[in-house]
């Protein structure tokens, strides 16, 4: 199987919004609040993170496609 299953883009991208929940639930627990509350924080975090970060990797691949040149 020569293909992967997923780009790097989509791997990183997904893996940014995987740990940006990890952190938000980490945090809720030092917060003090209870395991079910921390787990659907992280999970609260996930779902803009995955359009955010899909943005951001967006627009640097855009650049890099241009050579690093900006246009102007």
């Amino acid at each position: 199987m020569d293909r992967s299953l997923l780009s790097t883009r989509a791997a990183l991208v997904l893996s940014l919004a995987v740990a940006a929940g990890v952190g938000a639930g980490v945090l809720a627990a030092l917060a003090g609040d209870g395991a079910a509350r921390c787990v659907l924080c992280g999970l609260a975090a996930v779902g803009p993170a995955v359009p955010f970060f899909n943005t951001l990797v967006a627009a640097d691949d855009r650049a890099d496609r241009d050579g690093g040149r900006r246009r102007g």
